[in-house]
């Protein structure tokens, strides 16, 4: 089980990496190994979805599709029925935020366990102290090492830390559970936010962007009232350290375009197509 997990995740990752360029399902099933009609059924118990309706989803994202004669972006989520299908992240999750003053360590003092986890949307690193989630980041290119570079270096720089995916297991679980509108209101996932006051703010306000739904930078700097804010709102965006749960990937530009996240455009795409079929 978990070397098919490993399989399909990686070919989540090929996608991502590949989808402009159409790849059949015939080539997909042979660059794992698999007989053409039993890989489909296991992409698509373990995604929900087929390789070609994947690829459909990650085109359909393109940016000028979020636009609709020149109506803004909310307009066009509203105008295309996407309000009905959103969940408020907060029913699910409890955010912790520590001092400014904490921040400024660095991680000095803390303990951050940390795990590599198959999901369909490719492998995450989850990594949690005792107070709760603290980041959560995309395998980019197939190489753990780059992403356990910026949980190391760019967020916890002087932290203590254990590898271990049993221990990280059940959040990670819990994390997709939460994304695909299944979250268990009684159970709450715990995060532990590491910002700036104004980078709380922003990152709680990402978390009310409901499923199936873009904002704009503009929108989440009215919505913490510092409406001539957007460039540091940017920043804020661009610096959460809790990828997909905390859902940086629902901001784009203005104009619609779909880029500046952390993991890739690519991927941005694919997390904003899939989440149409929640």
């Amino acid at each position: 089980m978990e070397q098919t997990n490993q399989i399909i995740a990686e070919t989540i990752d090929y996608l991502v990496a590949h989808y402009s360029e159409q790849p059949d399902l015939d080539f997909l099933a042979r660059r794992a190994g698999y007989e053409t009609t039993h890989f489909q059924k296991l992409f698509k118990d373990w995604v929900g979805i087929s390789p070609k309706r994947m690829i459909q989803y990650m085109n359909m994202r393109h940016a000028r599709e979020l636009l609709v004669e020149g109506k803004t972006t909310m307009e066009a989520a509203y105008g295309a029925g996407l309000s009905g299908t959103g969940r408020l992240y907060d029913l699910f999750v409890m955010c912790q935020a520590v001092t400014p003053g904490d921040v400024q360590y660095k991680g000095k003092g803390l303990t951050v366990t940390y795990g590599f986890h198959p999901t369909p949307l490719g492998e995450i690193l989850v990594a949690q102290t005792e107070r709760g989630v603290c980041f959560l980041g995309f395998v980019v290119d197939s190489d753990r090492a780059i992403t356990t570079a910026a949980l190391k270096t760019d967020y916890f720089p002087h932290a203590k830390f254990i590898e271990s995916t049993e221990s990280t297991a059940q959040a990670a679980a819990h994390i997709m559970k939460i994304w695909a509108a299944e979250g268990d209101a009684d159970h709450r996932l715990r995060l532990d936010l590491h910002g700036t006051n104004m980078q709380i703010q922003v990152w709680q306000a990402l978390l009310r962007i409901p499923l199936g739904e873009t904002q704009t930078y503009q929108d989440i700097a009215k919505a913490i009232d510092r409406p001539k804010a957007a460039r540091a709102i940017g920043n804020a965006v661009g610096a959460n350290p809790i990828s997909l749960l905390i859902p940086c990937h629902r901001v784009i530009r203005a104009t619609g375009i779909i880029d500046n996240y952390n993991w890739g455009s690519a991927r941005k795409k694919l997390i904003l197509g899939l989440e149409q079929k929640y």
